[in-house]
């Protein structure tokens, strides 16, 4: 669940929550076995925030452990919005995107953050930092646990390793809907990755800097072989790149996997329509209409393209 718009961090607002701790107490009853009973980064650096300058700072940290050398200052403009005197979630997301990293939410679940941590990932959340009944939305960087001492570690405000009680901390995050983001490089998949998730963050970051898009897809297809939303996306940039082959196999491979994936049949007619096979490109145009969906209208106008343009016998 992503927080409303209207969510932000550094302003007051109702209090949303009350004194139960469900996911930390579901921990407790059933604690995976797989998962380590404590994590320690030690090497996340950390910022240090100015007044209402957690959102820049909280980043900072979070992308210098991937190589990057931003510092707050760097990324102020991006992020802070002085109206709001904060930074919204969605500038978050697009301030790492625009770094060629995968900005990934994380389920909403107090195992996926630690499951990531002990992955050696620092993730970054949102929570509300206030005393009741004053709310008062904060960005951290989570960078460990300790699930002897119910503990959870943060780079939060001016302390670097705040220690911090489960139960205090999973009702402070809860408020934000359990919000919390990885940014992680293309060629790395999160430790908690769900294909529908990760391919939809790939396809943001298509829309930043496309050849690290194009790394993200092929990763997501090294554990979703028959990702749809993969394929297609590696198509749809072979495509753009005038690579047609490229483009049409990809098209072809999500087709084959997903029969009744229309925009698949649907980009891979423009792409054999402009390779100069015609017949398939109609063959291909008239499946996407078949299977319909919510753009069946523009797999109709293809289709007269197609008409228009690909008229000839296929190769």
């Amino acid at each position: 669940m992503e927080v409303p718009a209207w969510l932000w961090a550094g302003t007051l607002l109702p209090a949303l929550f009350g004194c139960a701790t469900p996911q930390v107490d579901s921990l407790r009853a059933q604690t995976p076995a797989d998962l380590p009973r404590s994590i320690a980064l030690r090497d996340v650096p950390f910022f240090a925030q100015e007044q209402y300058q957690c959102g820049p700072a909280s980043l900072a940290g979070l992308l210098d452990r991937t190589g990057l050398t931003l510092t707050p200052e760097d990324l102020v403009p991006q992020v802070y919005l002085p109206a709001r005197k904060g930074a919204l979630q969605g500038e978050m997301l697009a301030a790492t995107r625009r770094q060629g990293l995968i900005a990934y939410e994380l389920a909403p679940q107090l195992e996926a953050l630690l499951r990531e941590l002990a992955a050696g990932h620092p993730t970054l959340v949102l929570m509300d930092a206030g005393l009741t009944p004053i709310t008062r939305w904060h960005y951290a960087v989570a960078t460990g646990y300790d699930l002897d001492h119910d503990a959870i570690v943060l780079n939060s405000g001016q302390t670097n390793g705040q220690v911090m009680r489960l139960e205090r901390f999973e009702r402070g995050w809860r408020a934000s809907g359990y919000w919390a983001m990885l940014a992680i490089a293309p060629d790395e998949l999160p430790a908690t990755a769900r294909e529908l998730p990760y391919v939809k963050a790939a396809a943001a970051l298509e829309r930043s800097v496309p050849a690290r898009a194009q790394i993200a897809y092929r990763t997501a297809l090294t554990r979703w072989p028959d990702s749809e939303g993969a394929l297609i996306g590696l198509g749809n940039l072979a495509y753009a790149a005038h690579d047609r082959v490229a483009a049409i196999e990809n098209y072809r491979r999500a087709t084959a996997a997903h029969p009744d994936a229309a925009d698949a049949w649907n980009n891979m007619a423009l792409a054999l329509c402009d390779d100069g096979q015609g017949k398939d490109a109609q063959t291909a145009v008239q499946a996407a209409i078949a299977h319909g969906g919510a753009h069946v209208d523009a797999y109709r106008r293809t289709a007269q393209d197609i008409a228009a343009r690909c008229a000839t016998p296929s190769k």
